[in-house]
């Protein structure tokens, strides 16, 4: 008889850690009491045909993912004594286990306190918010029992599985206006500096493994440099070049160089209190009038191997779960199709990662009805849905192809699969696809172009629209060897009798009939690009934890 889904859950971890049960038996006392994990969503409507779709599903999978209800009510109403004893026996030491991962958690509690009045006021802003409390412990049964895992591995503090409460609220999907992504909120350069593939098909930025895995190799690497968890957590949010510069300033007057004595915009300087504030009423949630949800001590999700690429359609019926539970656990995926190429397992909830390798053996007929096409030539999505025979609304909604836009040599379009075609995208393009675009350029009336804002020369114009450079600088009257500046609007035949100059290559300016503004807007972009350039290399508020 298959044990219940708890048991089987903590004999596969237990075995992960080198534990060598004595007798079933016995491994089945000490695990009495365990919680059994809560059941997927929507599992039932799975239940009939496992096949694929006739037709290829459209639907972007990148969704923010839906609100569960809460677990549990927050009561103010609550007893205060410490928190509960640990139940049960490690079979390895002979030592207590916790009794859930919140009492976990607080066993590896080992960073300094931080005590002071930014910390009153952060622990003030959670306990008056227990709506918002409970949608971050929600979300974060899925993924915490992982982080905690992970940090035990490498021996770091366990204060560290809360700081995705303070950077995204546990929502792989949130994005700050820094461009900082997932539960870690990485931004692309860092997320490039730590090996998170971004691209047309996937964003590990978002991915529960890959993000864990390069947050935490960040942090032991600050910790490395300043020596300091507070320092190193400041240097995670605001970078660490930025706290050199605040220690290096501090010891050049004389003052201190800890965390609470260095000079830092507002947003870090409440970054660990943010933190210390989450620690302090995990550690005595009554004298906060909170209530924590009930979190198991086991974990949520099972990996599955990818060994062929695969429709999400087909991976969800497979699975029997719901498309929303599957991004949650996926959420790195940004098409409807998962490439074996670059992704090489699956998150599934426990249960369902069976059910998933065993429909998997049954399944007959294809798994993908999508593939990878590179584009030869740039050209027109209409152009381009033609050639491949498919209508031109479902190409832009697939890959997300805005208006009065070419799509230009060298990208990759996700397009339907051929009949009977049973290749795999290769490695280099799950790797490293781009979507190109440009700006189509014709104007509606006349012969005439606006240059991209990144600007063109009169020889490069003038060879993509098959005239010569001599034609194109006489009708603009300018250099053959000029340029256009972005935004230009450019003459493609000759002027009609008693017409006004357009473009003068090299300024990007025109006649007042004309005036370039797109160029002047051009400057003043590259001005407060220059000026955001030292922005922090991490960034979170608020704001974008309560998504």
């Amino acid at each position: 008889m298959t044990p219940p889904v708890h048991e089987r859950i903590t004999m596969r971890a237990a075995l992960a850690r080198g534990w060598r049960p004595v007798c079933g038996l016995a491994l089945t006392w000490v695990l009495v009491g365990c919680a059994q994990l809560p059941a997927p969503g929507e599992a039932s409507s799975w239940a009939g045909t496992l096949g694929p779709q006739a037709g290829p599903d459209v639907s972007a999978p990148a969704a923010p993912p839906v609100e569960l209800p809460a677990h549990q009510e927050f009561r103010t109403d609550l007893d205060t004594s410490p928190a509960p004893a640990l139940e049960g026996v490690s079979l390895a030491t002979g030592a207590p286990e916790p009794k859930d991962l919140w009492q976990r958690i607080r066993l590896g509690l080992t960073m300094a306190d931080l005590d002071d009045e930014v910390v009153r006021q952060k622990e003030q802003f959670y306990a008056r918010r227990p709506e918002y409390l409970t949608r971050m412990a929600e979300r974060g049964r899925r993924y915490l029992f992982h982080v905690v895992e992970e940090l035990e591995r490498r021996g770091m503090p366990a204060e560290l599985a809360l700081l995705p409460f303070v950077e995204s609220a546990f929502n792989p999907q949130a994005q700050s206006s820094a461009k900082a992504m997932g539960m870690w909120q990485f931004i692309p350069a860092t997320g490039k500096d730590f090996d998170l593939k971004q691209n047309i098909f996937r964003d590990d930025r978002r991915d529960v493994l890959a993000s864990t895995r390069a947050a935490l190799d960040f942090l032991q690497r600050l910790h490395d440099q300043f020596g300091d968890w507070h320092l190193a957590l400041a240097a995670y949010n605001w970078g660490p070049g930025n706290v050199r510069k605040a220690l290096a300033r501090n010891e050049k007057e004389g003052l201190g160089l800890s965390y609470p004595e260095l000079r830092m915009p507002a947003e870090t300087r409440q970054y660990v209190p943010k933190l210390q504030a989450l620690k302090n009423i995990l550690l005595e949630p009554g004298r906060f009038g909170v209530a924590l949800p009930d979190l198991p001590n086991h974990p949520y999700f099972d990996t599955v191997p990818v060994d062929r690429d695969m429709d999400v359609t087909v991976a969800t019926r497979l699975a029997r779960i719901s498309h929303d539970e599957f991004l949650r656990l996926n959420p790195q995926l940004n098409k409807p199709v998962i490439l074996a190429a670059g992704t090489e397992q699956l998150l599934l909830p426990f249960d369902n990662a069976e059910i998933f390798r065993q429909s998997l053996m049954r399944h007959e007929g294809p798994l993908a009805s999508w593939t990878a096409w590179v584009v030869p030539k740039t050209m027109r999505p209409a152009e381009a849905a033609k050639q491949l025979g498919m209508p031109e609304s479902q190409l832009r909604e697939v890959n997300r192809l805005p208006a009065k836009m070419l799509v230009k040599a060298g990208s990759t379009l996700l397009v339907p699969r051929a009949a009977h075609s049973d290749r795999d995208v290769p490695e280099h393009l799950a790797d490293n696809a781009a979507l190109l675009l440009e700006p189509e350029r014709v104007a509606a009336t006349g012969r005439q172009v606006r240059v991209g804002k990144g600007g063109e020369s009169v020889a490069a114009l003038a060879r993509r629209h098959g005239l010569k450079p001599e034609q194109l600088a006489r009708w603009n009257k300018t250099s053959v060897n000029g340029r256009f500046a972005g935004g230009t609007v450019v003459r493609l035949s000759p002027a009609p009798a008693g017409g006004t100059q357009l473009a003068k290559a090299g300024t990007g300016k025109t006649s007042a009939s004309g005036s370039n503004r797109k160029g002047s807007s051009a400057k003043a972009g590259t001005k407060l690009a220059a000026k955001n350039s030292n922005r922090p290399a991490r960034q979170a508020s608020e704001r974008v934890a309560q998504r």
